[in-house]
C-alpha cells in the first residue's frame, strides 16, 4: 500500500513538474517569430525567384509562382556589365575600414578600462561615446571638405577613412564592456610574471574577449557593405563605385528589368548571407553581453 503511495505520489510530481516546463514555454514569443521569419522571407523569396525569369516572363505570370522555364541569362547580363568589378571595390572598401577600425578600438577600448584612473583617458572615452550620438548625415559636408582638401576624392581612400572614423565609437563601447568584465586578477597574474601591457593586451585581453571582437567585425562590416551615403558624395567616376551605387545606376541602366535587377541584388547579397551564418553565434551572443551588462 506505501508503495502504491509513493508511486502515486512521484506520477505527480512529475506531472507538475512537465507542467511547469509547459508554462515556461514562450508560446506567444515563438508563434510571433515564426510569423516574423515568413515576412522576412516573402521578399527574399520574390527576388530569388525574379532573377531565373525571363523579361517576358516576369509581366505576364505570377509575381509569387516559380518560373516555369528558369534562365540563368539575368546573371550573365550582371556579370557582363562590370559587377565584378563593382563587388571587388566594396571588397576593398569593406576590408580596409573594417580591419583597422576594430584594431584601433580594441587597443583604444584596453587603454581606456586599464587606466580608469587616467582624465586623458576618460575624456577620450566621452569623445568616443560622443561619436554615437553624431548620425553621417549630419556631418557629410565637412567630411566632404576634408576629403577635397586631402585630395583624396574620387578614389577608395576617401571611403575607407571615414568609414574607420564612425565605426570606431560603438566598437570602442562594445570591445570596453567585454574587457572591464576580465577579472583583474588575471591581469595582475599576467603583471606578477612579468608581462609588459602589450603582451598583457594581446595574450589575456584579445582571446577573452573574442566573442565580442567577432561581433564588432560583422557589425561593422555589415553596415560598410552596404554604405550608401559615403561612396555617393566621395566618389564619381564607375571604375570607383561599390556594390550600392552601382545597384542604382546598374537599375537606371537596365531601365524596367526586374529579373536583371534582382539577379544582381542576389549575387551582392551572397557574402552578407554568408557572413552572418558563419559568425551568426558570435554575433548574437557578442550583442546580448555587450549591452546587457
Amino acid at each position: 500500500m506505501a508503495t502504491v503511495t509513493v508511486s502515486g505520489s512521484g506520477n505527480a510530481q512529475r506531472r507538475r513538474g512537465a507542467g511547469y516546463k509547459l508554462s515556461k514555454l514562450n508560446i506567444f514569443g515563438g508563434v510571433f517569430g515564426w510569423l516574423w521569419l515568413f515576412i522576412v522571407m516573402i521578399p527574399i523569396y520574390w527576388i530569388v525567384i525574379t532573377s531565373f525569369k525571363t523579361q517576358a516572363n516576369y509581366f505576364i505570370t505570377n509575381t509569387f509562382a516559380p518560373p516555369s522555364d528558369p534562365t540563368m541569362d539575368n546573371y550573365k547580363t550582371v556579370l557582363d556589365n562590370e559587377i565584378v568589378r563593382y563587388f571587388l571595390n566594396s571588397v576593398v572598401v569593406t576590408l580596409g575600414a573594417v580591419v583597422p577600425a576594430v584594431l584601433i578600438s580594441f587597443m583604444a577600448a584596453y587603454a581606456i578600462i586599464r587606466g580608469i584612473g587616467n582624465r586623458f583617458l576618460r575624456l577620450t572615452n566621452s569623445l568616443f561615446l560622443l561619436g554615437l550620438a553624431i548620425p553621417l548625415q549630419a556631418v557629410i559636408i565637412p567630411v566632404y571638405l576634408i576629403i577635397i582638401r586631402l585630395k583624396l576624392y574620387d578614389t577608395l581612400l576617401a571611403i575607407v577613412l571615414p568609414s574607420i572614423a564612425f565605426a570606431i565609437p560603438l566598437s570602442v563601447l562594445v570591445l570596453s564592456n567585454f574587457i572591464r568584465d576580465v577579472p583583474r586578477e588575471l591581469f595582475e597574474s599576467m603583471r606578477m610574471d612579468g608581462a609588459t601591457e602589450w603582451g598583457t593586451l594581446w595574450r589575456l585581453a584579445f582571446p577573452l574577449t573574442r566573442p565580442a571582437l567577432v561581433t564588432v567585425t560583422i557589425y561593422n562590416a555589415l553596415g560598410i557593405w552596404n554604405g550608401f551615403l559615403l561612396p555617393l558624395v566621395l566618389t564619381q567616376s564607375a571604375d570607383q563605385r561599390t556594390i550600392p551605387l552601382a545597384l542604382v545606376n546598374f537599375q537606371g541602366q537596365f531601365g524596367v528589368n526586374t529579373p536583371a535587377i534582382a539577379a544582381s541584388i542576389t549575387l551582392t547579397t551572397l557574402p552578407i548571407i554568408i557572413l552572418y551564418a558563419i559568425g551568426r553565434r558570435q554575433l548574437l551572443s557578442g550583442l546580448t553581453a555587450g549591452f546587457g551588462k
